[in-house]
């Protein structure tokens, strides 16, 4: 026999996690925008830190039918575009920086804090070409349509 009082409970125990979910995911979406000007304030001053001279100018925006690796796209004070990008290594998140050229080939791919520092050799190079693969693939699709606008 079926109490009513359990389905009450329950509908209204999936309604919660069901409003919840919407709420984290409209709130990810509304602050990416954010979210990418705080990466992009952090990764300069990584670059000022290290006495660096390149700088990331500006969010690239990346407009793509197709799924591209997780990330974000910035346009640099010359010429190459970087791609901001995670990996796990050992349970631990390692932000690291692709730097892409304007032919779309990726030139290095540097740590973004000290802990990526410590940890970027011990990262397999398999995986390492298995991003770069995905993000030469993405950044040749990108500059192939950005050129076209452009014309």
């Amino acid at each position: 026999m079926i109490n009513y009082f359990d389905i009450k409970d329950k509908s209204i125990f999936l309604g919660w996690i069901i409003g919840l979910l919407f709420l984290i995911s409209l709130i990810w979406v509304l602050s990416q925008n954010a979210q990418a000007h705080n990466l992009l304030r952090t990764v300069n001053n990584i670059f000022i830190t290290s006495g660096d001279s390149r700088r990331l100018v500006s969010q690239a925006r990346q407009v793509n039918a197709k799924a591209g690796p997780l990330g974000y796209w910035y346009n640099m004070n010359s010429t190459d575009k970087m791609f901001v990008f995670g990996v796990f290594q050992d349970g631990i998140l390692v932000p690291l920086g692709a730097i892409v050229s304007a032919n779309g080939r990726v030139n290095e791919v540097i740590p973004l804090s000290a802990h990526a520092a410590q940890t970027f050799g011990n990262i397999s190079q398999s995986i390492l070409k298995v991003y770069i693969t995905r993000i030469e693939s993405a950044a040749l699709v990108s500059f192939a349509e950005t050129q076209g606008r452009n014309r």
